[in-house]
């Protein structure tokens, strides 16, 4: 993968994390609070996956592809 790619796969989980945390804030509040805590640490996950893609890219020094690992 090259850096371009890493920062759009950032940028999807992001939205993925913003989602699930906007999903959990509307379950804390209404009549689906059981669901809240999976939604929210899921939402946690996302942002994770973020960070690390946005770390990644941060890392690599061109927009060269980098072969994968065997």
């Amino acid at each position: 993968m090259n850096r371009d790619t890493h920062l759009k796969l950032a940028g999807h989980a992001l939205d993925r994390a913003a989602s699930l945390a906007r999903d959990a804030e509307m379950a804390a509040r209404g009549d689906a609070r059981a669901i809240a805590v999976p939604l929210a640490a899921a939402g946690g996950l996302w942002a994770q996956v973020a960070d690390s893609h946005a770390a990644i890219a941060a890392a690599m020094t061109s927009t060269d592809d980098i072969a994968p690992e065997a």
